[in-house]
């Protein structure tokens, strides 16, 4: 924007009215522009960052913690090849399909890297094993140039971004996933997951050798992802493992858990999903990949990964919608007890939210206060079913990256909205600062 030809025709030469008028016209189109121009503030230390992010292909969430400590929870890419994802059931890819999803993700992250000078992820997590949340093989992808691997998801980002420790829900129990009797039973998956978990652990095996270490997720630990630069310097920060695997903390000692299931007997992969309390200061957040707690028969489930988890998460200032606000999650007992302020739903199918589970999480009878809700990207068939007067109301947002920011302390903190089609991440909306509960 041209503003000395604005400043021009505001000269002193024409009447003072002409004057006002044109100096009028300058600070409202210096004003939109800074607007549309705005970028979210570049991460600081005593902040902690959280980025929801969205490729229209499933869940990533980017997290820098307040020492700079980074951490990516998911790397989701759904296979172009499937006619459901090309359909109006699916979200468009984010920003666009010029480049693969996980090079949306590396790029996004290399953005907002404390260090963008030695770019590199210092831990990475798998919540479980489905293509929205850690990739899926096709025949279309291109080899890694670290080794016999393709890039697809997680193992995509990492080509471009070191990663220095990889955890995941394990791949041993309650089944062996990588045994004859399981690869064999689900070689035709529609999902390729046999393909893709073998591409995953042949990732590893080079990875591993190039550095990267590789661990599972300990439910119940307290202390297997800390700080790594600063601890002293943030004394009440701490991510709490409070389930993976069908393993569920105690929440009494450091690493106690107990199991729901046994050995042999495989429930899917969405129970088995890492859950991650994070604590800084005064402020908690819930994030917890795919677990459910309403049964096929669309009754809450008193033996789900919901209410067993809920009690030893306990109110939270905000919350990741469970299986991405599937119609089998948020059980009134979990949306009771967990009680977020603010709900982020990461959504990329028509699916997301059901609209049961829409009512529960807005019910001011199962928890009463002000809440807010936030979609990263929600359908127009959700729109058209659910109704634009409902969505006006319940949704302080229904499209972008999200980025949830505590303030130094954990006694504050702010939501940002950023553009999600095209890479200038300027922000479109702001929420906050709220108090920390």
């Amino acid at each position: 924007m041209n503003f000395r030809l604005i400043m021009k025709s505001a000269s002193p030469y024409p009447s003072s009215r002409n004057n006002l008028k044109h100096f009028t016209v300058f600070l409202l189109l210096y004003s939109a522009s800074c607007f549309a121009q705005k970028q979210l503030q570049a991460w600081q230390p005593g902040w902690m960052d959280i980025h929801h992010i969205q490729t229209g292909r499933g869940n990533a969430t980017f997290m820098i913690f307040p020492d700079g400590t980074s951490m990516l929870f998911d790397a989701g890419e759904i296979s172009e090849t499937h006619e459901r994802t090309q359909s109006e059931r699916n979200s468009k890819a984010k920003p666009n399909g010029s480049k693969r999803p996980h090079e949306w993700l590396a790029e996004y992250i290399k953005r907002h890297l404390p260090d963008r000078a030695n770019a590199i992820i210092d831990y990475a997590v798998i919540s479980h094993f489905h293509d929205d949340h850690f990739g899926e093989w096709d025949s279309t992808l291109e080899q890694s140039k670290y080794g016999n691997y393709f890039k697809t998801g997680i193992t995509g980002v990492a080509d471009q971004i070191p990663i220095n420790y990889l955890l995941d829900r394990g791949h041993r129990f309650p089944i062996d996933l990588k045994s004859s009797d399981y690869q064999q039973k689900q070689m035709q998956d529609e999902y390729h997951i046999v393909q893709t978990l073998n591409n995953y652990f042949k990732f590893i095996e080079v990875q591993s050798k190039m550095g990267m270490r590789y661990d599972t997720v300990v439910a119940g630990a307290r202390d297997q992802i800390r700080l790594l630069h600063m601890p002293s310097k943030y004394p009440h920060f701490q991510v709490f493992n409070v389930a993976s695997a069908g393993n569920i903390a105690t929440g009494y000692q450091n690493r106690e858990s107990f199991s729901l299931f046994k050995s042999g007997q495989h429930p899917g992969e969405n129970p088995l999903s890492v859950a991650f309390k994070i604590t800084y200061g005064k402020f908690d957040y819930f994030t917890g990949g795919d677990i459910s707690g309403i049964n096929a028969l669309g009754v809450p489930d008193d033996n789900s990964i919901e209410a067993s988890i809920a009690p030893v998460v306990g109110p939270v200032d905000v919350a990741t919608l469970n299986h991405h606000g599937n119609r089998d999650a948020e059980s009134p007992f979990f949306v009771r007890t967990i009680r977020p302020h603010v709900w982020i739903q990461q959504t990329w199918s028509s699916d997301h939210p059901g609209q049961d589970v829409l009512r529960r999480i807005m019910s001011k009878e199962l928890y009463p206060g002000e809440r807010y809700l936030l979609s990263t990207d929600l359908l127009t068939s959700n729109i058209q079913v659910i109704g634009q007067p409902s969505i006006d109301k319940l949704y302080a947002s229904i499209s972008g990256h999200i980025v949830l920011r505590v303030f130094e302390g954990g006694n504050r903190y702010s939501l940002f909205v950023l553009d999600d089609m095209d890479n200038s991440y300027r922000v479109v909306k702001e929420l906050g600062p709220f108090q920390s509960r």
